[in-house]
């Protein structure tokens, strides 16, 4: 186990997703670890190669689901057995990624900020994307979002708000993100530019099962008018879909 606890405390210290397994039973290998990254590589062994096998799987959702349970698995080499495995999974702090620097992006990240998620702003205008008015947010990108995106770590815990409302900056980074995999994915306009957008997206070879993914118009219906009533509907709707209480006609 040469350097897998200083691993998994660098890991915890630094906030990034890990799961770690302990096999507690049915083996002669009792208390064998092995560490689990979000991208399914591992670090460390339980002994067996096919257990480590089927325990990726199980350990990779537990990172998302922050769940500690115990786990059975049957074994055919050398011969047939049942183990048990302990998985812990540690997820990285919610991100929520803001594309577009516009006057909704500004109390967005002041309220995601005050519920803990890292605020990632991204926008190719210089003159939006400044530390003066978004003093909060941890990282500020002025570049093409669809360029960064692309090279970007997105995972079930990362939110991305599209603010542009402009084709040619939030199509190019819709299509990015629907080909990847991410948590909530929202976009701002009303439902006719929010339709007229699907079908552009259906034109450059998206299907309706990924444009379903795309909860637009963004926000909850609270009847906001205001910036900050718009971003507060927007992060309310960020909230639901984490705890897994958004439903289909919300969206």
């Amino acid at each position: 186990m040469s350097g897998l606890y200083e691993e998994f405390r660098d890991r915890l210290e630094q906030e990034h997703g890990i799961a770690i397994a302990t096999l507690v039973s049915g083996s002669e290998q009792i208390g064998a670890k092995m560490l689990i990254y979000p991208d399914a590589t591992t670090h460390g062994t339980l002994g067996s190669q096919e257990l480590d096998q089927q325990v990726v799987g199980d350990a990779t959702q537990a990172i998302w689901t922050s769940k500690a349970a115990l786990h059975q698995y049957s074994l055919t080499q050398p011969d047939a057995q049942s183990v048990e495995v302990f998985i812990e999974g540690f997820p990285p702090p919610p991100e929520l990624i803001i594309v577009g620097a516009g006057h909704i992006a500004i109390p967005l990240t002041t309220f995601a900020k005050t519920l803990n998620y890292r605020v990632v702003v991204i926008d190719a205008r210089a003159a939006f994307a400044t530390p003066e008015r978004f003093p909060h947010a941890d990282e500020l990108i002025v570049a093409w979002p669809d360029e960064i995106l692309t090279k970007r770590p997105l995972y079930p815990s990362t939110s991305i708000a599209v603010l542009t409302h402009d084709p040619k900056f939030d199509e190019p980074t819709l299509k990015v993100l629907l080909e990847r995999h991410s948590g909530y994915i929202g976009a701002i306009g009303s439902r006719k530019t929010s339709a007229e957008r699907g079908e552009r997206l259906k034109q450059q070879g998206l299907n309706d099962e990924q444009l379903q993914r795309i909860y637009g118009p963004i926000g909850l219906d609270i009847g906001a008018t205001s910036p900050e009533e718009i971003a507060l509907s927007i992060i309310t709707q960020i909230v639901a879909y984490r705890h897994g209480k958004i439903k289909q006609q919300e969206r």
